[in-house]
């Protein structure tokens, strides 16, 4: 990508002509006037013949400025990156509950006290919003081909990445999203009508949500969840719902006496979500803990894969242009040169 490619390298072979017409060019005696002249009475005994630096400079410009062009024939140019053209990807957006409840943590339930707080203090056990976003990240990393979107919702959905192939731009807003940052109801509705507002003109072969939430629809809004769902079958947009937790969770609470843990029972409304996917043709997934949502992703992954190859190109920086402007700055200096400098009097 960084070395100078030459589109046309063949045309170099026009500099063993142009050499020849160069050679040619410079045993060719100029026209001159013969006046009466003392001089070689003057270099008696002198054979040295001077360098005929008034014709070597001009020619020394034209023969510069040919190079140049015939260089510039061969289109150099340098490549910046690979762009990636879409042909068939699927567009998917990724909606997040970003609910408070989203702060629990599913700890195994074989674990005694002090190995759970011991694990809960160094930070070996993540809230179910930080892993969530670890297996979407790598859900992402994965469909390279695709463009993806990212809502966030709570008691109302906000969108925080229209589907784009701009992958890095959209992990780097989900890796900022944080529990109760945009309320701590959970309404399931929102973001899945969002979603198809986003995705209903897409022209992508297929297009999908995937719903991610731990909690039941306690937000009220004007449309209920199953209303969105069929509004998204409507459109021909299938759904994945995964309902994260399990039975076994804490959350931190802070108190005057520092943060203690507490036993959260919270849950998702399991019936709900498997109807919604149902539906749209999409699946419910059920991911009581990292490896459960591990597997959901990968499931998910390849129940959707983009079927066609995805042809690259690649964006060039061309010096053709820049070759040919000091060609004829040259040709310029050539005649300016001949006609003032190296200008012969008889």
């Amino acid at each position: 990508m960084n070395h100078i490619h030459f589109e046309y390298p063949w045309l170099f072979l026009l500099l063993i002509p142009y050499a020849v017409l160069l050679f040619f060019l410079w045993r060719r005696k100029e026209p001159a006037l013969r006046v009466p002249s003392l001089t070689p009475f003057r270099r008696v005994g002198n054979t040295a013949v001077p360098f005929p630096w008034r014709k070597a400079i001009p020619f020394f410009f034209i023969a510069l400025a040919g190079v140049l062009l015939i260089t510039a024939l061969t289109r150099p140019r340098k490549g910046l990156e690979l762009i990636r053209s879409r042909a068939e990807g699927i567009d998917i957006i990724l909606a997040v509950d970003l609910s408070d409840s989203m702060a629990a943590m599913d700890v195994p339930g074989h674990l005694s006290g002090k190995q759970l707080e011991r694990k809960l203090s160094s930070g070996e056990i993540k809230n179910r919003l930080e892993i969530s976003k670890d297996e979407i990240a790598k859900f992402v990393m994965l469909r390279p081909n695709d463009r993806i979107g990212l809502i966030a919702f709570a008691d109302r959905p906000y969108v925080i990445c229209p589907p784009t192939l701009d992958h890095a731009f959209l992990l780097a807003n989900l890796m900022r999203m944080q529990p109760a940052q945009i309320g701590s109801a959970t309404g399931i509705a929102g973001p899945v009508a969002s979603a198809v507002k986003r995705l209903k003109e897409s022209e992508a072969k297929s297009r999908i949500v995937v719903l991610f939430t731990d909690g039941a629809n306690t937000a009220d809004l004007q449309v209920t969840p199953m209303e969105s769902a069929k509004l998204a079958d409507s459109f021909e947009i299938t759904i994945y719902t995964v309902g994260i937790g399990s039975g076994n969770a804490v959350i931190e609470q802070r108190t005057p006496f520092g943060s203690q843990y507490m036993a959260y029972s919270g849950q998702y409304d399991e019936a709900l979500l498997q109807e919604m996917a149902a539906v749209t043709g999409g699946k419910y997934y059920h991911a009581a803990d990292a490896a459960g949502l591990e597997a959901a992703m990968k499931e998910i992954d390849k129940l959707e894969k983009t079927s066609a190859e995805q042809p690259l190109r690649v964006r060039w920086k061309e010096y053709y242009p820049t070759l040919a402007l000091a060609a004829a700055i040259l040709i310029l200096l050539a005649g300016l040169t001949r006609n003032t400098v190296c200008l012969r009097y008889p």
